[in-house]
């Protein structure tokens, strides 16, 4: 069920009855859905509820204004707006509350997140570009509080990028640039730094997008007084209103429960943004929260008499039935019966979804029970495995957990017994997990045909005319043979345009690319990745900058909950291929030479993070980057900018695979694995231990996520017997990352005549300056001296204690 999308061109007044109708026959249906998806949690059969009841008229309002190619960039409570566009029933609304894995009967994230959590395929199943601007489009949800809004700028950047810039192949992304990004979030939210942050930017960038602020004086227990200044957001954000002579936003207030003012306020808030490409925002004040916050709790508890009482009269959809029977649509027998025949419906449809939902799980419970029953008849403990037997056939509606956990404890009863009714379990048992775990596992990363680690390395190319240049320039260069091959790619940051970035490495492609496409932003991080994410949901390929690898700490929490979980989070329906861009270690001082990785490689899981040791194999990887869809980190060295390096003369062609250390030492005594910066000190130590008959093999790891794929490090331990992990990150970071993979993935300690040990930096930020770095930090002779430990354990003869 949906609205009537077309609400511009003349229409009887019969029409005009039917529409009304079946926009109250909308709001009542997701009503109800709410309704009884609360009592569905109270009786166990889902897990948690949040829910859109008291904000169905006005969404019911927006979906009018919302056209084909616009993006819709929300948070939990917009189900009425889903269901006006077409894009959820009621079968799938329950379907999420009870998380259903099929995609099919759950297209939201087939069960990954819980329900209210909504989304559009972007992609089809093979992680191909549908035509966006031919469906009304949702990017994937995300729970944590405004963090739907850095993304929001990105979706309405996208087009003013498709309106402005010539060149890009539009045609499955935009018209124009006609398309508009709406947001949505709660008035409490906007209390949020994320939202500020996304406020200011849109109106500095001046982009189509139209916020809803859903006000309800009310986050969870706590009132507006406690939230916003004079408890108006819009009063006191009202200095964004645009005049005359400074651009800004325009500004509406509307009641939430008067139909009639939010149609016509949503569509002057469409018309307005939809053609003079500016941002828009609708304060709509006066609504109710029927069912409180969430399943966890009630609203009695901290609304009083007067206020539940002014939600019951004022809620949208009683004053919506009360306008309806005053301009005589319909009259109240008529929309009563209607109201009952709603009720029939979503029963009916929670019925079905919850059939749909189990059925699966007691055709295992059905043959598990059989694989149980053969064994105890066969086993001398049969006894203890019918207990389980019947345990499981008494749970009348099984989850998975239930029938796996009871086959695998069955297990146990017959391991040391050689029959075949053991073997049939252990195989069920294992096909099961293979066939069910990627359910819940799939699509980290890219499932597509252009993943990244399936892109292979093309070497640089160099002739007799290359020469040694600054590795700043390996890096400028290969940007702007980049920038010409993809029209669609750009590149934005802190000082990232007029001055070519701080270490030049964009130096002049602003004057050869335009103001667009190589852009400055404002101090303001978070936003500078949500405007990458939302232009990489629409099909352009941005790289957001982050000057220092430090400063990626204010856009950790939009990368880790946003964008390292879009894949997985969607089973790979959507994608938001953007690259970071920073550069770090080995500077001086606390703010700017910080190594935060470890922290980084356990929040992100879902973007790679690639640590190039130099500019060329930085380079490479933004060039493999551009073919593939994986959304990555590049963290490029602060200190190499100016160290010389050969010019390639296959710009933008050549490289760097992902996922494949390199070894670029060969030795036989001891495998040293580091990357980055630090590379180099491994190098010096090395020459070092050589003249004191120490032959060290160096491995630069050059992707942390993902780890050496073909298992390369092991292979070298094999023949070294002894490995250690040179990081500067602090002891239990990064080096712990890598030794647990060496360890555990490889199974490298069969082959380790000596303890692995790690090197790392002291356990706080490097101290200013030289000195500083020197104590903070492994210097060469850290690792010299950390390495000739290891070989004086082993030979104390030939290696005497040094110190």
């Amino acid at each position: 069920m949906k609205t009537n999308p077309d609400t511009k061109t003349e229409i009887t007044f019969e029409d005009f009855k039917a529409e009304v109708v079946n926009d109250y026959k909308l709001a009542v249906t997701s009503r109800e859905c709410s309704l009884l998806g609360r009592r569905e949690v109270l009786t166990g059969k889902a897990k948690f509820g949040i829910f859109g009841d008291g904000k169905e008229i006005p969404q019911i309002a927006w979906a009018k204004a919302f056209e084909n190619g616009d993006f819709r960039s929300g948070y939990y409570r917009d189900q009425t707006f889903m269901m006006a566009i077409g894009e959820l029933t009621i079968e799938q609304f329950f379907a999420g509350l009870y998380a259903n894995t099929d995609i099919d009967e759950e297209p939201m994230s087939a069960g990954r997140q819980m329900g209210g959590h909504f989304a559009t395929h972007s992609t089809d199943e093979h992680g191909n570009w549908k035509n966006l601007t031919e469906q009304k489009n949702s990017s994937s949800d995300i729970s944590p509080t405004a963090g739907q809004m850095p993304r929001l700028l990105g979706l309405a950047q996208a087009s003013k990028i498709y309106r402005n810039v010539e060149g890009i192949d539009t045609t499955k992304f935009s018209r124009n640039g006609n398309e508009i990004a709406w947001g949505t979030i709660g008035n409490a939210s906007t209390s949020e730094g994320l939202f500020f942050e996304t406020i200011n930017a849109a109106g500095v960038l001046q982009v189509p997008m139209v916020i809803s602020i859903w006000d309800d004086e009310y986050g969870i227990s706590v009132h507006a007084k406690h939230q916003t200044t004079k408890e108006n957001i819009s009063e006191i954000l009202k200095g964004f209103q645009r005049d005359d002579q400074y651009k800004g936003y325009e500004i509406f207030r509307v009641n939430g429960w008067n139909y009639a003012e939010l149609v016509d306020t949503y569509q002057r808030a469409a018309q307005i943004s939809r053609k003079e490409h500016i941002p828009v925002m609708i304060h709509v004040l006066q609504l109710t929260q029927p069912q409180g916050h969430s399943t966890s709790g009630s609203h009695e508890r901290y609304k009083d008499q007067n206020r539940l009482a002014w939600e019951v009269e004022y809620d949208c959809n009683a004053q919506m039935r009360q306008w309806i029977i005053a301009n005589n649509i319909a009259t109240d027998e008529e929309l009563s019966v209607l109201e009952k025949d709603i009720k029939k419906a979503v029963r009916d449809g929670k019925k079905s979804a919850w059939a749909k939902f189990i059925k699966p799980m007691l055709a295992d419970k059905k043959n598990v029970i059989a694989l149980l029953e053969n064994m105890a008849a066969s086993s001398a403990n049969g006894a203890f495995i019918a207990k389980l037997k019947n345990d499981l056939e008494s749970i009348d509606e099984p989850l998975r957990k239930d029938i796996l956990s009871t086959a695998r404890k069955a297990l146990r009863y017959v391991v040391s017994e050689d029959i075949a009714e053991k073997l049939a379990l252990q195989n069920w048992i294992n096909n099961y997990i293979a066939q069910i775990q990627p359910k819940y596992s799939s699509h980290l990363y890219s499932a597509s045909s252009l993943k990244a680690i399936d892109q292979k390395e093309v070497l640089p190319q160099y002739d007799g005319s290359s020469t040694e240049v600054d590795g700043r320039i390996v890096l400028r260069d290969n940007f702007e043979a980049l920038f010409r091959k993809y029209p669609e790619a750009l590149v934005f940051g802190e000082d990232a345009g007029y001055i070519g970035d701080v270490n030049q490495g964009l130096e002049g492609l602003q004057e050869k690319f335009g103001e667009l496409r190589v852009s400055d932003t404002g101090i303001r991080e978070a936003t500078i990745v949500g405007q990458g994410i939302g232009m990489a949901m629409r099909g352009l390929r941005p790289i957001a900058e982050i000057q220092y690898l430090d400063y990626l700490l204010y856009a950790l929490q939009i990368m880790s909950d946003d964008l390292a979980t879009v894949q997985y989070r969607t089973v790979g329906r959507q994608k938001a291929p953007l690259i970071v861009r920073t550069r770090g270690h080995r500077l001086e001082g606390i703010w700017h030479s910080g190594s935060q990785m470890g922290g980084i490689l356990n929040l992100i899981r879902g973007v790679l993070v690639l640590v190039p040791r130099n500019m060329t194999k930085a380079a490479g990887f933004y060039n493999t980057l551009m073919e593939s869809d994986d959304a990555a980190l590049i963290v490029e060295c602060l200190n190499g900018y100016r160290l010389k390096e050969k010019m390639p003369s296959n710009m933008g062609a050549f490289k760097t695979p992902i996922g494949v250390v390199e070894t670029i030492k060969e030795g036989e005594d001891i495998t040293l694995v580091s990357y980055g910066s630090t590379l180099r000190l491994v190098e010096q130590a090395a020459k070092e231990l050589l003249e004191v008959g120490i032959d060290a093999e160096i491995i630069d790891v050059q992707s942390l996520l993902p780890f050496d794929l073909n298992h390369d490090i092991v292979k070298s331990i094999a023949k070294t017997n002894r490995v250690m992990v040179i990081d500067e990150d602090v002891k239990g970071g990064a080096s712990a990352y890598i030794l647990d993979q060496i360890l555990n993935e490889q199974n490298a300690f069969q082959y380790l005549d000596s303890p692995p040990r790690t090197l790392a930096a002291q356990p706080h930020r490097p101290a200013y300056g030289s000195d500083g770095d020197y104590f903070s930090k492994p210097s060469t002779e850290d690792i010299f001296e950390t390495v000739y430990d290891v070989m004086h354990e082993m030979n104390p003869v030939d290696f005497p204690k040094l110190r």
